[in-house]
């Protein structure tokens, strides 16, 4: 049996790792994992690690989950794949079919494609090209929040405020209109999160009076703004911004990538707002965390714009393994859990007790705005020293725990399937290592 030591170093011969500097894992270790068993991932020694981010917020009901797996299995001696150009399959049709009476029809057209900025990317250049075959090629322009964080493809950097991302490929990428956020965190002299609301949408208001002729859309994290430091918002925000959307004629795009299959508490996170977008981007936990799968939803208005016999006025978008059969049996398999579990309902009970279990961090003194939404923790660490990331990461590995700080804003999003037990142990833990990296 090959150890950790062995894996870590063929790994960085060989493999670039997405989003790092290599030379950091001088001193800070590679983690090579050799299998995972429901919300725990094992590694080549034998040591194991509660996932408390569910792998980058994708894995929802637990690693090899045997449901999952027993869909897969049967996919593999039907289809692996055919090409959506001009053929179909009954995975893509039924998932596009369950997805659509989820939002009541109202979306009832899925667009397939694999990771998180290629949806963006597609409800982008979807979103142009439909205003463009309608005769108002002018609406051009895209309107983000600061702070945003869409993907790290050319497109979906153009609706990116974190300077990290942008930055270094400035001059590749186009510009966007940046507009306050919502973050209720900037609630001033008494102001509720619904005040913060009011103040950030009277500047989007404004910004649409000037420009409207000229935008397309504008596109939003529902309800928390993952990236930025999970940053949350009021829903009346959305019900708002989605006014605002219809009285000046620009689309209103929901990056549900991260927020969505129940991780704010409704399947969609639009739901607690009571509006639908006209775009909605899907990604992570669709397939349950299994196989890249990403879709962008729309409505039949956008459909029909495309809907002509000149080519020209198609969408013009595609990659090889749009709606790879794999991919959306295991979406299938998920939405069947969700179905069959009472995944939502039971989540409000699982919510409450890890809460409980975090209850001593949101009183601690140097912990600032601890905030949940669904099954999304955040908190904020003030009056630490520099490295504090970094630091929470390692320490918490020692811990038996997979959790990664944003800056000073620990996080926790865990797969939906914690027993009474591993909710305590997340929250005692998640205590143990913050007093412990806070005093350093």
């Amino acid at each position: 049996m090959k150890s950790n030591s062995n894996w870590i170093d063929r790994s960085l011969q060989h493999v670039w790792h997405p989003c790092t500097q290599m030379q950091h894992h001088e001193t800070m270790p590679l983690v090579p994992i050799s299998h995972g068993r429901g919300a725990w991932l094992f590694d080549a020694d034998g040591n194991r690690y509660l996932d408390g981010i569910s792998s980058w917020w994708v894995n929802l009901f637990g690693h090899a989950n045997p449901r999952i797996n027993a869909a897969l299995k049967d996919q593999l001696d039907k289809l692996e794949h055919v090409m959506l150009a001009g053929f179909t399959h009954e995975p893509v049709i039924r998932l596009s079919e369950q997805l659509s009476e989820k939002t009541g029809h109202a979306l009832g057209h899925c667009f397939f494609a694999s990771d998180g900025a290629s949806a963006v990317e597609i409800a982008l250049k979807m979103s142009f090209h439909s205003w463009s075959n309608l005769g108002l090629g002018d609406k051009r322009e895209f309107v983000c929040l600061k702070g945003s964080y869409h993907g790290e493809t050319i497109g979906a950097l153009a609706v990116t405020d974190v300077a990290l991302f942008r930055d270094a490929y400035g001059p590749l990428i186009g510009s966007a209109h940046v507009v306050m956020s919502p973050d209720a965190r900037q609630a001033i002299d008494g102001e509720t999160a619904q005040d913060v609301a009011r103040r950030a949408i009277a500047e989007v208001e404004k910004l649409f009076e000037q420009r409207s002729t000229k935008i397309a859309a504008m596109i939003v994290e529902p309800l928390v703004q993952c990236a930025t430091g999970f940053a949350m918002h009021d829903p009346l925000y959305l019900q708002l911004l989605r006014a605002l959307c219809d009285k000046y004629q620009v689309h209103l795009i929901a990056d549900e990538i991260a927020v969505g299959c129940g991780r704010t508490g409704t399947f969609f996170a639009c739901e607690q707002a009571a509006i639908w977008p006209d775009f909605m981007c899907l990604s992570k936990g669709i397939s349950g965390g299994y196989l890249p799968l990403s879709l962008v939803m729309t409505t039949d208005k956008v459909y029909q714009a495309f809907y002509h016999q000149d080519v020209k006025r198609g969408f013009l978008h595609s990659h090889s393994y749009t709606g790879n059969p794999l991919a959306c049996r295991a979406a299938l398999a998920t939405l069947e859990i969700f179905e069959q579990d009472n995944v939502l309902e039971n989540n409000v009970e699982r919510a409450a007790k890890i809460t409980a279990a975090l209850a001593p961090l949101a009183l601690h003194a140097k912990v600032k705005n601890f905030r949940q939404r669904g099954m999304i923790w955040a908190f904020d660490a003030v009056d630490v020293s520099a490295g504090f990331s970094s630091r929470f990461f390692k320490a918490a590995l020692t811990q038996e725990l997979l959790l990664r700080p944003i800056g000073n804003t620990v996080y926790l999003m865990p797969p939906y399937i914690l027993n009474d037990e591993e909710c305590a142990l997340l929250g005692q833990r998640t205590l143990s290592v913050f007093e412990q990296v806070a005093a350093a």
